[in-house]
């Protein structure tokens, strides 16, 4: 019996090394074949580029070219915002903190960003606040930072995807104009529409509206309104503009009181955490990305910092990562960004543990060729192979995330491409070239 034993443990012993031995061959032939991909890539010899390749199944890092230097993350970034929501954020955000004295209901901001937001259009905050029989007040100052993020490009303020940070933002903080008939435009909010003039010296181009940089002017040329114009422009925020537009929306008064956030402060829940996950990755939302740093902040004290929100995630959450990361805000906006290929696709390995349901997350990522900022990257398909992150400024371009093989294996990557000044699209092409080629051959 103990002979017996003995030949099943050494026969369990061989068995194993064969297995490990064959898994080792694979990821050894897996990179040489690829190392040869970006050899002869012409392209990607004009510029710098870390790449890192991990087969989850095996723990192994296959293939590495630079993977241990630092890169511009662009919105590759929001990865670890979506990460550090997925572990600090309860599945129904926090929309209000609030107390009720007498007759009066009295509301802190949460830096939640789903209130009114034009694709989650969450209305939990809203519903509260419109049924209370109580005299409302909003108490601001838990915000400790600036209007906008570290390193943020300031000539930016009047577009889209720079929108202002608040501790309670209402309706992406921005100003939405649309066709309405001819030479007219309709505003939301409708607070806004006295502060739109239109500017006779200009009679010549397109309909198009632009912001002061400091005050809530707006102008347009005097030119026609064509059907399917739409534009959203961010508006120039404070506690009294939040006041304003909160008024303006619930069709009741709102009064400022400052009044420090006592410990007693109820929590009133509001939008499907995972759903606001969604709406900041697939359309790679900067503003959704900035506030849920906040919210994360909520989680940890009184006061609603980036800066406080990261520290903690740091030293809490990433110490498994092998690269000190330099992380200053949730989107990605700023180049005081700094992150590894290898880091990423160990952050990757670490959500796709945390979710621990491959359906659902990919779910939440673009999906190459179907959906967000990776549908017209890869071919038009019902079945996407790649399911990720984008990330893009002038001179960077980057994809990182999950790779679903031929051959049905799951490879985490990280493609990091700086510094470049040949249109994107050439980079985005020898990028897709390579991913595919994995794809295809494993």
């Amino acid at each position: 019996m103990f002979r017996l034993k003995n030949q099943n443990l050494t026969f369990l012993v061989f068995v194993l090394s064969i297995c490990l031995l064959s898994a080792c061959s694979a990821n050894k032939m897996v990179s040489k074949k690829v190392a040869k991909e970006f050899k002869k890539s012409q392209v990607i010899k004009q510029y710098q580029v870390g790449f890192a390749l991990y087969n989850p199944a095996d723990k192994k890092m296959v293939f590495e070219k630079d993977a241990n230097k630092y890169f511009t993350p662009a919105s590759n970034t929001k990865l670890y915002t979506f990460f550090a929501s997925l572990k600090m954020l309860p599945d129904l955000m926090p929309a209000l903190r609030y107390i009720e004295q007498n007759d009066s209901l009295i509301f802190w901001g949460t830096g939640d960003p789903s209130f009114l937001q034009f694709a989650v259009k969450d209305k939990s905050a809203y519903n509260f606040l419109l049924a209370s029989n109580k005299k409302l007040f909003f108490s601001p100052g838990r915000y400790s930072g600036s209007f906008f993020g570290d390193g943020w490009a300031w000539d930016d303020y009047d577009y889209y995807y720079q929108p202002e940070i608040t501790e309670m933002p209402i309706m992406d903080n921005m100003i939405t104009s649309t066709y309405a008939g001819t030479n007219k435009i309709n505003i939301e909010p409708k607070v806004f529409a006295p502060c739109f003039k239109p500017d006779s010296a200009k009679t010549t181009g397109n309909f198009q509206v632009s912001r002061d940089f400091l005050t809530n002017s707006f102008h347009y040329p005097n030119v026609a309104v064509k059907p399917g114009y739409s534009q959203q422009n961010p508006y120039k925020t404070s506690a009294q503009v939040s006041v304003e537009v909160l008024s303006d929306t619930l069709h009741k008064p709102i009064g400022l009181i400052h009044l420090k956030i006592p410990s007693d402060a109820k929590t009133l829940p509001g939008a499907k955490r995972d759903s606001v996950l969604k709406h900041m990755m697939l359309p790679s939302d900067n503003f959704i990305a900035e506030h849920l740093l906040l919210v994360c902040s909520n989680q940890i004290g009184d006061t609603l910092s980036t800066i406080k929100a990261i520290d903690y995630i740091t030293k809490n959450y990433l110490s498994f990562l092998p690269d000190k990361v330099k992380w200053v805000d949730g989107s990605g906006l700023s180049r005081q960004n700094l992150f590894t290929p290898r880091d990423n696709v160990y952050l990757l390995d670490s959500i796709y543990k945390l979710v621990n349901n491959p359906e659902k997350l990919f779910d939440m990522l673009p999906a190459g060729g179907k959906s967000g900022t990776l549908k017209n990257a890869y071919p038009k398909t019902d079945k996407p192979f790649v399911f990720g992150k984008t990330g893009s400024l002038g001179g960077v371009h980057n994809q990182s995330g999950y790779i679903i093989t031929k051959k049905g294996k799951t490879y985490i990557y990280s493609f990091m491409n700086n510094n470049f000044v040949k249109p994107t699209a050439e980079v985005r092409t020898e990028m897709v070239r390579i991913v595919t080629y994995i794809h295809d051959n494993f």
